[in-house]
This record gives C-alpha cells, sequence and structure tokens, in this order.
C-alpha cells in the first residue's frame, strides 16, 4: 500500500505498461460501464490476480479508482462548463442521475455540485497554490532534457509557493490545428515536485538517449488537479514524439494525442511563472474568448522544442501552453 506523499514505486517494477493500458482506458470511457473482468483482460491478468494487483501498485482498488476519476472529472467539467447541467455532467463521467453524483460529490469534497461550482474562483485560487507547490522544478526542466552533458539540478527544494512575487502574465494566445502524435511516455504517479524532476532527470532524459529521441519534441502531462488529488496519486507523463514504428521497451507506452483544435500560449519564464501563465489561461482567457475546454478530445498539456535554451543567466526557458478546446 502507497504510503501518503510517497511516489508509487512497485508501479514500474514489471507491469507499468499493463497498468498504463488501464489507467488511459479508464480516462477514455468514464461515461461507460467499467467492470473488473473488462479491465483485466486489457492488462493480461486474470479478475483476481488484477484486482489484488492494481490494490498493490495503485494503493486503491479499481473500483475506488475508478470513482475518484469520475468525481474529479465532473468537478473540472462544474468548474469549466457551466452551460451544461448536473445531470449532464453526471451521465457524462458514468453516474445514472444527477441524484447520484450529488451523493459521491459531497462525499468526497463536502461541497455539493451547485456549490462547487458557485465556488469556482476560489477553487482557482487554491489550484495556483497547488501549481505554485509544484512547480519549482521547472526552472530546470530545460536544463535537464536539453544539455545532455549537464544533468545536476540547481536550486532543488526552493520554495516559490511563498515570498515571491509571480510577474504579470502577458497572454499572446492562438488556436492552432494541432495534428495527431503518437508519443512514447514514462509515467511517474506521486506527488508533483522533486519526483518529476527526477523522473525526467534520472529516468526519462538516459532512455531518450538510449533510443535516439534526443532532438524529438517532448511534451509534459500533468493529468490530475493537485488541489483535489491526494498528491501520492497524481499521474504525470514525461513524453516524447515517435515515429509509427517504434516499439516502446522497458518503463515505456505508446499513446496518441489526438489532432485537434488547441489553444495555444507561448510562455517565456521560469518555474515561478508557469502557474501563473495556466491560470491567466484558464481563468482569463478562456472565459472570453468564445471557446471552451473539449474534455474529450485529450489533456492539457505542455509542449517543449528541444531546439530551445534555456537562458542560463535568468533561469528563463519557453514553452507551449496547449488546451483543446471547441467554441461555446
Amino acid at each position: 500500500m502507497a504510503t501518503q506523499n510517497t511516489p508509487i514505486k512497485q508501479y514500474h517494477q514489471g507491469y507499468s505498461q499493463r497498468f498504463n493500458r488501464v489507467l488511459d482506458h479508464i480516462d477514455q470511457h468514464l461515461d461507460q460501464s467499467l467492470d473488473l473482468s473488462q479491465l483485466a483482460a486489457i492488462a493480461y491478468f486474470s479478475p483476481y490476480h488484477f484486482h489484488r494487483m492494481f490494490a498493490s501498485c495503485m494503493g486503491e482498488t479499481p473500483g475506488d479508482y475508478i470513482r475518484r476519476r469520475r468525481l474529479a472529472v465532473a468537478a473540472f467539467l462544474l468548474s469549466h462548463h457551466p452551460q451544461r447541467s448536473i445531470l449532464e455532467i453526471a451521465l457524462m463521467v458514468g453516474f445514472g442521475s444527477g441524484e447520484a453524483l450529488a451523493r459521491a460529490f459531497k462525499s468526497l469534497f463536502g461541497h455539493t455540485p451547485t456549490a462547487w461550482r458557485q465556488g469556482a474562483d476560489q477553487h482557482w485560487a487554491e489550484e495556483v497554490v497547488a501549481i505554485r507547490q509544484r512547480a519549482w522544478w521547472q526552472r530546470n526542466f530545460d536544463q535537464v532534457i536539453r544539455n545532455l552533458d549537464q544533468t545536476k539540478l540547481q536550486g532543488i527544494g526552493e520554495d516559490v509557493s511563498s515570498n515571491s512575487q509571480p510577474r504579470k502574465t502577458t497572454m499572446h494566445v492562438t488556436i492552432e490545428h494541432i495534428p495527431q502524435r503518437r508519443v512514447a511516455y514514462i509515467r511517474q504517479i506521486g506527488p508533483y515536485g522533486p519526483a518529476i524532476g527526477a523522473l525526467w532527470r534520472n529516468t526519462f532524459e538516459p532512455w531518450l538517449q538510449l533510443n535516439g529521441l534526443t532532438t524529438q519534441t517532448c511534451y509534459g502531462l500533468g493529468h490530475d488537479d493537485p488541489s483535489i488529488t491526494p498528491p501520492e496519486k497524481c499521474r504525470y507523463d514525461a513524453c516524447v514524439e515517435v515515429p509509427d514504428d517504434f516499439v516502446a521497451n522497458g518503463q515505456a507506452s505508446i499513446m496518441i494525442l489526438p489532432a485537434g483544435r488547441y489553444a495555444v500560449m507561448r510562455f517565456k519564464g521560469t518555474g515561478r511563472d508557469i502557474a501563473d501563465a495556466w491560470r491567466a489561461l484558464f481563468s482569463e482567457w478562456l472565459p472570453s474568448s468564445g471557446m471552451q475546454v473539449q474534455c474529450d478530445l485529450g489533456p492539457c498539456f505542455e509542449r517543449y522544442d528541444r531546439r530551445v535554451e534555456r537562458d542560463e543567466a535568468t533561469g528563463e526557458f519557453e514553452c507551449d501552453l496547449c488546451i483543446p478546446v471547441r467554441p461555446n
């Protein structure tokens, strides 16, 4: 069983590809029935063995995991899709009625769906604090994945969640059609922060070198909202574009980032600033844009062009913040 605030170490010990398939399938089918035998077949386990291994590796039963993911997605939809009814959101995440969603939602979050929706601004404030607490490592991200002969992170453990004055975010957002990308990824399950820096430095970067992928575009996908998801259960994928004939090996898995319309904001700054850039994109640009998040398209992500160098003097790096969108 995973301990509080500790990455799930067992996850990558032989079963990462199998469980990645299961977790990705769950996220893509939250509105459907997800029974144990179906998930076990995806992982190539018997139902009994799958249930036992899932609970051991993930720190919760398959049923508890699915319920938590459904409620987390419902919380996001309530905050960012005010035009959708509670019943509609309930059906989108696999609950049979608005009343069933309301009971489960209040049990987990302590608020009714209606109260949660009305307090969206407060949830944003909590989200920004949570992102800032995880974001310090990104100050060195560019150095980690671009300067192959300099893998030592500096400033590890620096606290940017307090006593720091984030600069005002300048937003230049474009709507871009991004083609389908086939990516290989290595997943970290555990608290955002130092463990993610270690994932890039100690695991993903050596894997990129071993597979001749050091010049390819990389992506960072944080799947979970750290203001509502327990730290030890947050999922982060370090990703890299790969050709169609590439076969994943070791801890890596393959997934498709789907083609679609994305709001893309060019970010330049340090880890101190990126949380505020995400906040501004969602809470300032999105409501006045005539767009809404297209939740069924795929996750939001950061896109890193490895040809762009990190500024050693200022600690600044550049990336694109990408949100799948559609017209309201």
